[in-house]
């Protein structure tokens, strides 16, 4: 199947390629089959050729993604820097799912675009972002989404309005069997100067506050409504607590760090001991923001 498909595909096509180069951890087992699309012609081409029970997983720059040692048995689609554009047209912005969430803060700040800065302090691209409604410093990927292009395992592409989507806290349900490859933003007026320097403001607080500096998937748990996870993890003396090689952050207490020679075990076992125990002490169950994925060894 994939001899024929390869005279056909323009993108790069591996086999059991190590999954611990595609995410912020740094740790993760092996992918059946990896496939980095040249252009979204390329990845339309690609699925259409797919078994329709193939196992998929779509991955960005791989953050807020955890693949366990055993890997994933199925299909990886790569797409950081595939459809990877960002246009602007006035106020309304086109972006594909493969750019990073920072390009497009930058570009729209350089454009004089108000209430996109926060983008800037989300670790990921704009698939993934709109996948799970990723935020930062206060706002949420969907408070500026009006519509976003899906493709299905046929290849097939189909722009969706906002309000056909169930979105929610680091929530979006989205149709079955169909992934974000595109979407339509629509931004304010502002000033280039002003946008430029908020973006640097945030960066580096930022920078302050979080460990950027070590191997992390972002933030571990969703904040519980008016509380945050990083409080509660901190109040319960858990600031440092290490399982193998991955420990709760010193400087910032809802992220996991991956010290040397952490395993994906070691991260998802102390995830479980965390959400336990601020359980016990507080009787506040933290929900992970992290999406697990692959098979355990």
């Amino acid at each position: 199947m994939m001899a024929a498909m390869k005279t056909q595909l323009r993108g790069e096509f591996s086999m059991h390629e190590s999954l611990a180069n595609y995410t912020t951890w740094r740790v993760g087992g092996l992918a059946k089959q990896l496939y980095r699309p040249a252009d979204l012609d390329d990845l339309q081409e690609f699925l259409a050729c797919l078994p329709s029970n193939e196992p998929l997983l779509w991955i960005g720059l791989g953050s807020n993604l955890l693949i366990r040692d055993g890997g994933f048995n199925g299909t990886v689609i790569a797409m950081y820097g595939v459809n990877a554009d960002v246009h602007i047209d006035d106020c309304d912005v086109t972006v594909g799912a493969g750019v990073a969430c920072a390009k497009v803060a930058r570009q729209c700040a350089r454009e004089g675009l108000s209430g996109g800065a926060f983008l800037a302090g989300i670790p990921g691209t704009m698939g993934g972002a709109l996948a799970m409604n990723a935020g930062a410093f206060g706002g949420e990927t969907w408070q500026v989404v009006n519509q976003a292009c899906m493709i299905n395992r046929l290849g097939e592409l189909n722009w969706r309005e906002r309000d056909e989507f169930d979105i929610d806290y680091r929530h979006v349900k989205r149709f079955d069997d169909e992934w974000f490859v595109a979407a339509r933003l629509t931004l304010q007026k502002g000033d280039a100067a002003e946008e430029q320097q908020a973006i640097r403001d945030l960066l580096d607080k930022r920078a302050a506050t979080q460990p950027t500096g070590k191997p992390s998937g972002g933030s571990t748990f969703r904040n519980p409504e008016g509380d945050y996870a990083a409080r509660l993890i901190e109040q319960c003396g858990l600031k440092g607590y290490q399982i193998g090689g991955a420990s709760v952050s010193e400087k910032h207490a809802n992220f996991i760090i991956n010290e040397d020679g952490c395993s994906a075990a070691d991260i998802e076992q102390l995830i479980i001991f965390i959400g336990n125990e601020v359980e016990r002490q507080t009787g506040i169950r933290l929900q992970p923001e992290v999406h697990v994925v692959g098979d355990a060894l």
